[in-house]
Formats: C-alpha cells, structure tokens, sequence
C-alpha cells in the first residue's frame, strides 16, 4: 500500500501548553537576571521611538533566544511555545524584536558593548568564568584568549552590510574573541563580508583586554591568533598591551 499523494508543505508546532521546549532557559536567565542583564540594558540603550520600549526586557528576550537556539528573527517564535509563558514574563513577538533591532545605529551596537563588558563582569562575580577569584592569591590562573574571524553567510540580497569576502560567499565577516579553553564568548565585533582579516583588529586587541581585566581576569593574559592577523601594526599593540601572545606565521615571512 502507497499513499496516493505527496504533501506539498508540512507544518509542525510546539503547541502543548503543559510543556517546553527549552527548560534549561530557567537556569540560565535566573543566571542573567542575577547579573542584572535586564538592567543593564534599560540602564545603557536609548533606542528612539517607541520601538526603543523596555529594552533591557527586549535584550533579554533576544538572549535567551539564542540560548535556545535561534539564529533568525522568525526563530523567536520558540519562545512561545507550549508552556513558556508560565515561565516567563515579557516574552516580546518576533516581529516586536524585529521592529526594535531595526532601530539600531552603530551607536547604539556601542551602547550595547557597554551593556556585554558590564554584564561579563557581574557574571564573573558570580561564576568561574575568568578564574576562581577565592584560589587566585594561591593559584593564580592563565587565561588564554582566542582571537578568530568567522564568515556568517546569508542568503538576502537587502541585507546591510552582507557582501561577498574571500570564501566566495555573501554574508558576514566578524571578529570573535573566546577563551580557549572552555570556548566561552567574551569579545565581538560585526564587519561586513568582504572585510580584510586585518580590519579593526587593534582596536579589538584593546577592547578585549580592557574588558577581561575589569572583569577580574586573574593570571596572565595569552592572545592566541592565527596567520592572518600576522602585522606589524597588530604585533606592536600586543605589545603595548603587556600581554603574552603566540602567533602563526605566513609562509614567506
């Protein structure tokens, strides 16, 4: 026996109003609400019009997204599903987040800068993140830092910023900066797709150390990066910056 037709679309929810789909959000966000994530954000972004709104809630939402898994504006959908709404408050519509990152200028990706170091910095209060501060006089700790770029493809023609870079590829071209060993993120910088590895690299070295030392980084810092970010420029930042670092070498060079 063989089924007659074949679908042309198939659609499937989450729609049971006893469950979720993502409960380790619960931890998660009660973490980031001790932080005071929510704060921070109401606290630092001044996002116009009314759009603008409750945006440390906004932000929050957005986070806690990601955590679960989006990775598009029609993604946070999934955080009204089932029975999250029984866990959780403020729970903005996609097209409400959609609405507000449209508000963005550069000026207010800084403003959110502001809100990322201050929030890595109560999170290192309360977790192990940068090094154990009740073992550091005893043992202190190395935090080795990675410095990468990434390629972030897509697919809309209209998107800003989304041009085609070395990989052949349109999308994205950003700096990411994680510790090494656990791969938490602590650093990023948005760039557009055809950017050069180089691009904005110093600045980020001294980002990056500002903010793992307000943060209680304990031990000495290391900065891991690889060939393409091989420059005098970077080097002598390094440099001015007192930290150790190890770095790949071009062939030829």
């Amino acid at each position: 026996m063989q089924l007659s037709h074949t679908p042309h679309a198939v659609s499937v929810s989450f729609d049971d109003p006893n469950l979720v789909s993502a409960a380790g959000l619960v931890p998660t966000m009660r973490l980031a609400q001790a932080a005071g994530l929510q704060d921070l954000g109401d606290a630092h972004l001044s996002v116009p019009t009314d759009k603008g709104a409750n945006a440390g809630a906004k932000v929050t939402s957005l986070v806690a997204g990601m955590v679960a898994g989006a990775d598009s504006i029609d993604d946070m959908a999934l955080l009204r599903h089932g029975g999250m709404k029984k866990l959780f408050s403020s729970i903005y519509a996609p097209s409400t987040l959609g609405s507000f990152l449209r508000k963005f200028t550069f000026g207010h990706v800084r403003q959110l800068d502001a809100v990322a170091s201050r929030f890595l910095a109560a999170l290192t209060g309360l977790t192990w993140l940068l090094g154990n501060p009740q073992q550091a006089s005893r043992t202190p700790g190395v935090a080795l830092l990675d410095v990468d770029d990434t390629i972030i493809e897509v697919h809309g023609h209209a998107k800003q910023g989304a041009t085609f870079g070395y990989p052949r590829v349109r999308g994205y071209h950003p700096l990411l900066a994680t510790r090494a060993d656990t791969g938490e993120e602590l650093h990023a910088r948005m760039r557009k797709g055809s950017a050069n590895t180089q691009r904005g690299t110093v600045r980020f070295l001294d980002e990056l150390i500002a903010r793992v030392l307000r943060a209680g980084a304990t031990g000495p810092l290391t900065v891991r990066v690889d060939s393409g970010f091989w420059s005098n420029d970077t080097i002598a930042e390094l440099n001015r910056l007192n930290v150790r670092y190890t770095m790949a070498v071009r062939c030829g060079t």
